[in-house]
């Protein structure tokens, strides 16, 4: 008996989703460098980049053409920065939140700035896991090249973040329960991108696609490169460039 496609679209989005919570147990429990982290961010931002560009901006180009991949693609960088600028004006330590350092904001500095976190690692990884999902429509094999990428560029996310938390003075119950909590919403939100949009016509769904890639890069653009920059410096671009080839090599291998 085949397993449903929405089942196969959440256990996709609960894999790749879950690494956060590897990444979050190994920055919270290990005193991880900090250049370390920020070449690991700057690796996952390589596969990253990699992924949107040979898998999902070119899955939406073959399914809809230029016109819908560029709009789509356009939308997503655009409420990407709408929806993290709105954050970010309201609880400013979320522009802090992938820094594995002592800069992130707790509690007594800031109330309310642990939900800000959560909101904004939402924001990040909700693009993604619609990704994962609506790529199993239509041929109904999901893009491994895709779940890989995000796997491995969770990691640091979740290493990063979840480093800054512990030096921010948040618990272990909050960090886990948070990451626990956005790991399995991933999977959520993979059904919902399979259920939702294979209701829709091909163009709509070329949309979607080149929107998930949108958020993709703002998000890279707007944090965990500059991240990654701030503390690996020189060594970021080789580091990235890396990434980027192994998720080349998957895309071709796939």
């Amino acid at each position: 008996m085949n397993t449903p496609l929405w089942l196969q679209a959440g256990f996709w989005g609960l894999v790749a989703g879950g690494s956060l919570l590897l990444g979050a147990t190994i920055g919270y429990m290990v005193k991880v460098p900090q250049r370390l982290i920020a070449l690991i961010m700057a690796f996952g931002a390589g596969v990253l980049v990699s992924a949107l560009a040979f898998e999902l901006m070119e899955e939406a180009y073959n399914e809809g053409g230029f016109v819908s991949a560029s709009v789509g693609f356009l939308l997503g960088a655009v409420v990407y920065t709408t929806a993290t600028g709105i954050l970010a004006h309201r609880h400013e330590g979320t522009r802090r939140r992938k820094r594995s350092g002592n800069r992130q904001p707790n509690e007594t500095d800031r109330p309310g700035s642990g939900m800000a976190l959560a909101v904004g690692a939402l924001v990040d990884g909700v693009p993604e896991s619609i990704a994962i999902g609506v790529s199993l429509i239509g041929g109904g094999k999901v893009a491994l090249a895709t779940v890989i990428a995000v796997f491995l560029s969770n990691i640091p996310e979740g290493l990063s973040s979840s480093a800054g938390m512990r030096e921010a003075g948040r618990s272990k119950r909050y960090v886990f329960g948070l990451w626990g909590g956005i790991a399995l919403i991933s999977g959520v939100s993979a059904i919902l991108g399979y259920a939702v949009f294979s209701r829709f016509d091909r163009d709509l769904i070329a949309g979607t696609i080149a929107v998930a890639a949108g958020g993709i890069l703002a998000m890279l653009s707007s944090t965990m490169i500059p991240e990654a920059f701030e503390e690996g410096h020189e060594y970021v671009g080789i580091v990235s460039c890396l990434g980027f080839l192994c998720a080349f090599l998957l895309t071709k291998m796939g």
